[in-house]
This record gives C-alpha cells, sequence and structure tokens, in this order.
C-alpha cells in the first residue's frame, strides 16, 4: 500500500531547476527515502523524463559502497550525464559520502544537473544546509504521516485511527503494520537504537543517563510549561541528579536539532511581545514520545494538544503559546493580576488565528473557564476552539468557531 505524500510532493515541484541543491531532512524513518525515489521519481516519468535521465543512488546500499567515495561518487554521476538534456540526480542518506558537500557544491555549476538528496539527523541537519551549501541549500523538511495521510491506509473508522494515531503516531511502517504489539516493539526498538545512537554520536554525550533524563521529563510534561532551571530543580528534587543549567540548555538544543523536539514560546498578546521562557516541548511523533515512556501515560487531552501544533505547524504557520494578562478582583476587593494561557497564536503571513484546544467541555463551568482567554482578546482575527468530540461546527455569539478534532485535522483551511 502506497502513503501518498501530496503536499511535500509539490514542494519537490515546485522547486525543478532552482539552481539549489534540495536537501529532504526530518526524523529518521518518516519517509524521505520514498519520497525522493518513489514519488518524485515516479512524477518525473509521467512528466516525460526518461528513467535514464534519472541517477538514484541508495548510499545506504552495501552494494554501492565504493560510491562512498567523493571522487568516485563524482566521477559516476558524472559518467551518467551522457547529453545536453536535464539530469535529476537523487542521492539517499548523502551524509555517508566524505566530503559530500564539495561533491554536491560541484554540479552548481552544471546547468542540465538538478540535485536532489536526503540526510539522515546524524548528520545533516537545518543549520548544516545553510552552512555547508555557501547559500545554495534548499531544504525541505518532512514530517512523519498527517492524521489524513494515516487514515488515508488506516483500514477502520476515523474514531479508530485517531485512537490509534494519538498513541502510535505516524511514521509510515507504523501507519502500514497492523499488529498492536509489533508497533510497540518497532517504536521502542527504533529509539534506542537509532534516534539515541544518532544523538550520541553526533554530539559525543558523555553524561549519557542525564540527557534520556531530560528526554523523558519532557516526554512526560508535554502541554506544560517548563524552562532549564525548572527541570534543573526537577532533577534534585524528584531524581536525586545534579545537572547544571547549561548542560540541560544544550540537551534541549540538540533534541531540536535532531527534530525531536519542537519549542514553542510564550507571547504577550495585548503587551505584543514574546516571553523568553517558560517555554513548551512538543513531540514531533507521538509514537515516539510514548514509546520512550513505555506507553505507560497515554493522557488524550495533552496527546491531543501536541497534535494540534503538529499539524499547525505541518501547514506552515509559526506557532507560539498566547498569553492574556488580566486585572481580576478577589472577594475581599483587592484585584489582582492574573496570566490567561491561549494555547496557540498561530501566524502565516498577514493571517492569524488563537485555537484553543479542548478535549472535552463537560459542563458550563468548563466552558467559561476555557472561553474566558480568548474572550479578553480583542482584535478581529479568528478564535477557534478545538474539541475531542465529533461534534459538528459551530460560531458562538461573541464569534468564537467550535470544530471537532476530526474535522480540524481532515479540513485544509482553518476557516
Amino acid at each position: 500500500m502506497v502513503v501518498q505524500r501530496h503536499i511535500y510532493l509539490q514542494e519537490l515541484i515546485k522547486r525543478k531547476h532552482n539552481g539549489m541543491i534540495k536537501v529532504i531532512t526530518g526524523i529518521r524513518r518518516c519517509g524521505k527515502s520514498f519520497l525522493l525515489f518513489n514519488l518524485f521519481a515516479d512524477y518525473l516519468i509521467e512528466q516525460g523524463v526518461h528513467e535514464d535521465h534519472i541517477v538514484k543512488i541508495d548510499l545506504e546500499d552495501r552494494r554501492n559502497r565504493s560510491l562512498r567515495n567523493p571522487d568516485r561518487l563524482l566521477a559516476h554521476i558524472d559518467d551518467r550525464l551522457k547529453d545536453e538534456a536535464m539530469y535529476y540526480i537523487l542521492l539517499d542518506e548523502v551524509q555517508l559520502v566524505s566530503e559530500f558537500e564539495d561533491v554536491l557544491n560541484s554540479y552548481l555549476k552544471v546547468p542540465n544537473a538538478d540535485v536532489y538528496v536526503t540526510g539522515s539527523n546524524s548528520r545533516f541537519l537545518s543549520k548544516d544546509v545553510i552552512t555547508e551549501f555557501r547559500g545554495r541549500g534548499d531544504e525541505v523538511k518532512i514530517a512523519p504521516l498527517s492524521f489524513s495521510e494515516y487514515l488515508s491506509v488506516a483500514n477502520t473508522s476515523q474514531e479508530q485511527a485517531f485512537r490509534d494515531y494519538i498513541v502510535y503516531g505516524g511514521l509510515p511502517i507504523v501507519a502500514l503494520t497492523s499488529d498492536n504489539a509489533q508497533k510497540e516493539k518497532y517504536l521502542k526498538d527504533l529509539f534506542e537504537t537509532v534516534y539515541l545512537r544518532d544523538i550520541k554520536e553526533r554530539y559525543h554525550i558523555k553524561q549519557e543517563k542525564e540527557m534520556e533524563e531530560v528526554i523523558n521529563v519532557l516526554a512526560s510534561s508535554i502541554g506544560g510549561l517548563t524552562n532549564p532551571t525548572k527541570l534543573q530543580n526537577t532533577f534534585k528534587s524528584v531524581k536525586n541528579i545534579d545537572i547544571s543549567k547549561n548542560t540541560i540548555i544544550s540537551y534541549l538544543d540538540i533534541l531540536q536539532d535532531v527534530f525531536m523536539v519542537e519549542k514553542s514560546v510564550r507571547y504577550d498578546i495585548k503587551g505584543k511581545r514574546y516571553i523568553d521562557t517558560p517555554s513548551k516541548y512538543f513531540f514531533e511523533d507521538l509514537g515516539l514520545r510514548n514509546a520512550r515512556l513505555n506507553f505507560r501515560q497515554i493522557e488524550e487531552t495533552h496527546l491531543m494538544e501536541n497534535l494540534i501544533y503538529n499539524e499547525l505547524r505541518r501547514r506552515g504557520f509559526s506557532v507560539d503559546v498566547g498569553e492574556v494578562t488580566i486585572n481580576e478582583q478577589t472577594g475581599d476587593g483587592k484585584k489582582i493580576r492574573k496570566q490567561l494561557e491561549v494555547d496557540f497564536v498561530c501566524n502565516q503571513g498577514f493571517k492569524r488565528y488563537y485555537v484553543q484546544s479542548v478535549f472535552s467541555i463537560a459542563d458550563d463551568e468548563k466552558r467559561e473557564q476555557e472561553l474566558k482567554s480568548l474572550r479578553q482578546i480583542k482584535d478581529s482575527f479568528q478564535k477557534i476552539v478545538i474539541t475531542g468530540s465529533d461534534s459538528p461546527r459551530y460560531q458562538n455569539d461573541d464569534g468564537i468557531l467550535f470544530m471537532s478534532i476530526y474535522d480540524f485535522l481532515t479540513r485544509d483551511s482553518l476557516n
């Protein structure tokens, strides 16, 4: 069964012949190779490109081991360029080639060579694209399957697919595996033998136990505000581990570098300014997050919030955690300043949305609690509440739009 990745395929298509090296990045096993070698290559053939003008090299394949030598790879590709027509050079796991930057940069001046590469996160990150290709690298970052992509191959109801998705995540191999025990084993093994190994190899981690504890704490507290000082205190009081604030900052940066987590900072909506700390950290894939905790903490409220964040980022929004400060009167007549949270402030060009994630609205008191922060925002941008129930969308008297999580995940637009 083939999982179509229309959004990412279009990202590659619109970059054709742009004179830059197209670099596909993302966490391990999220489908980079399949996107390049199958979906994109098939598209080129459908457009009339002859197969002998598509140079596909899987550098992870043992049969191509000799091509990991930069000079041999260069000679091999040059030997395939027989005429003046456009050639498409597709290289998978290019970081296995020593001095691969020089090889790829060599084709920037070849007018009939269009280059596309993938790389694993042990060597190939967003910042590498910026530094190694001298401003001529064009990054396409891909994520695990969206819920819509997952649903397209799920042989079950929408509701059951959602329950599976928030537990096992969207890695393509997991989505195409029917047995839950196999999914759990795969995700646990992948985390230990691939993701952790990548981090330790690239960054030469010496305090491995402490770094893994940082991952555990972040996994246990998705949806919660935290900062390095708070994490440091947690380690000392709960785990009896002394770890410096600077080390924690370094580990947090590393986990973002390798696409395991993303940081969402707070934004003061009324004051129109960013607040550096504390922040929220969300996992790129929920299955990996749950596997790290041995599938013990499956709290739908927090997992849905993480899922909404991922979907908003996938749609190209920059996403902050909103804060609204109000003055509230106490029972004895005193006024206190109180901070109310808006789960997500989403910006894309001139568009902005305020989004609240509410798994369930049990009663009117819960409803008022969730709407309080949104009602304090006086600008004209759309305010949205996403609920975990499968209820129809509607707009209340305050202009706040309510929609179900299924509606949100399966529609292209927020409106």
